[in-house]
């Protein structure tokens, strides 16, 4: 049926109209269409992301306020519904990737709207209570002001200790800002704490923003669309690299808590509120939390658990990079493996076409590029020389 932004067009006619499939059309060399390998694309993505950050120093304890702009032009329909609700899907998945990839550090959120920035949650560990406390707030309205968000982070971020990385990530709609004086007094305090700041915009490039990043030594882009902008959002996710003089190394004093009884009646101090059942214990003062990690809010204790140091592990020692496996000539005697040794498909596809391959450099065995990145983004382990141990 056709509705009042349809412009008269059919629902299956403004979908090629929306989505513009045919620009994504790739020919052979006699002329003729052929699927799209979106997966070989995909690794090739990948294997070059894992070039660039393989083997560098990186910050593990981060401290990252992820700044939402709810100004009027998140309510565009460029990405569809709108604006705001394709950001809001996305940090979902991006909070949840980053407590994943960063067990010992805090996000915090804010947002911009009506020309003011507003915390909507403080820094923290858990990732349920800043995706609700994001939908509960998905309404847009009025100016952007980029200076009030930075005022407003560096408050929070410079009480942060030495040993953490300060960083922000703007999303940002609108392609102004209105700002109550002079926003480059903002971005050199932001300089001088040792503030990196990084923008993905959603509309266009602006000088404001890429200024801002090039004095704060993050990195700026613009999402071309939807699928664009969920990976510049989770190249986000991973340990930056560690800058020296951004974060000093040093020995930190942290709280290994007990779970409390079930049945067990205390005060939290997270929430000022009598919970029974479940919480931490703070070793220092007998303070309790309700998750981990966290900061003691009566002692000032970093409480974490084991799993958490053990799941750093592999930031610190990753996995060396898989090498290409050249596929032989069908004249050669050289015997490759038929099966991925990790889930131990054959490596011909249906019409006996030689499957691209990979090989651990020190067990020698060889992974199909499903296996590949499955290996270096979640398992962190190689199967080949853990099966030799």
């Amino acid at each position: 049926e056709d509705d009042e932004d349809g412009n008269g067009m059919a629902a299956w006619e403004r979908a090629y109209a929306d989505e513009r499939s045919w620009e994504s059309l790739q020919e052979d060399e006699s002329g003729l269409l052929r699927p799209i390998d979106s997966k070989s694309a995909q690794h090739a993505q990948y294997r070059r992301r894992l070039r660039v950050v393989s083997r560098i120093q990186k910050g593990l304890i981060r401290f990252l306020y992820v700044v939402v702009d709810l100004s009027r032009a998140a309510g565009e329909t460029d990405f569809r519904p709108k604006r705001m609700t394709v950001v809001a899907k996305h940090v979902e998945t991006f909070i949840r990737e980053f407590f994943d990839q960063n067990p010992l550090s805090h996000i915090g959120l804010v947002t911009i709207k009506d020309g003011v920035a507003q915390c909507l949650t403080d820094l923290g560990g858990s990732p349920d209570s800043h995706i609700k406390a994001l939908y509960s707030k998905l309404e847009c309205s009025g100016d952007s002001s980029l200076q009030n968000a930075l005022d407003l982070v560096h408050g929070y971020l410079s009480e942060i200790p030495s040993y953490g990385h300060r960083e922000v990530l703007i999303l940002y709609s609108a392609l102004s800002t209105c700002d109550p004086d002079n926003i480059m007094e903002s971005i050199q305090k932001c300089k001088k704490a040792k503030i990196r700041c990084s923008v993905i915009g959603l509309s266009a490039e602006i000088y404001i923003c890429k200024h801002l990043c090039e004095e704060t030594g993050g990195s700026y882009s613009v999402a071309l669309d939807e699928s664009h902008f969920k990976e510049l959002l989770l190249e986000h996710a991973p340990p930056p690299p560690a800058i020296a003089e951004f974060a000093v190394a040093n020995l930190i004093k942290m709280g290994f808590p007990q779970r409390g009884a079930e049945g067990l009646l205390s005060i939290c101090s997270c929430h000022k509120e009598a919970k029974v059942g479940g919480g931490y214990t703070c070793p220092r003062c007998k303070a309790r939390m309700c998750e981990l990690p966290t900061e003691c809010r009566i002692c000032g204790l970093t409480l974490v658990s084991s799993p958490h140091l053990a799941r750093s592990y592999h930031h610190l020692f990753p996995i060396s990079t898989f090498t290409d496996v050249p596929t032989p000539p069908s004249n050669s005697h050289q015997k490759l493996p038929r099966t991925c040794f990790g889930c131990q498909q054959m490596f011909q596809s249906p019409g006996n076409v030689p499957i691209l391959r990979v090989a651990c450099p020190k067990c020698k065995q060889h992974f199909c590029l499903d296996c590949d990145i499955y290996i270096h983004e979640s398992l962190h382990n190689c199967p080949g020389c853990e099966s030799f141990k």
